[in-house]
């Protein structure tokens, strides 16, 4: 699932304070980077069933490993983990409107946070 029209799509902010920014709110990084793209995922458990809250982007400017990066930000998707074959986003997963509704809630807050960095 996609979440459109979030503002946090095509935005811009530097890697470090993004990473901050992410961690606070509930997101990993970990080891998901290469040089030019990140991805934050947020986990949540609702009943028997795990979904991931996935905010991705790709470097404008710098390398994501090396002290600088400007990173610009992708429509964020919603997930259902299956195992053993993975998440799958597709626009046929029926996710709980709780579940939609608490994302929707955290990717305003991702907003809010990116506003408070463009303009510190």
């Amino acid at each position: 699932m996609r979440f459109e029209n979030t503002g946090i799509e095509n935005q811009t902010a530097e890697l470090s304070r993004l990473d901050d920014l992410m961690e606070e709110l509930g997101f990993v990084r970990a080891g998901q980077w290469d040089y030019e793209r990140v991805t934050y995922d947020r986990k949540f458990e609702i009943k028997n069933d795990v979904y991931y809250l996935r905010v991705q982007g790709y470097a404008i400017e710098g390398d994501v490993d090396s002290r600088y990066a400007l990173i610009k930000l992708l429509t964020p998707i919603l997930g259902k983990y299956y195992y053993p074959h993975g998440v799958e986003y597709g626009e046929d997963e029926n996710f709980p409107s709780s579940l939609v509704n608490q994302c929707q809630n955290i990717l305003a807050q991702v907003k809010e946070g990116l506003t408070k960095i463009q303009n510190a």
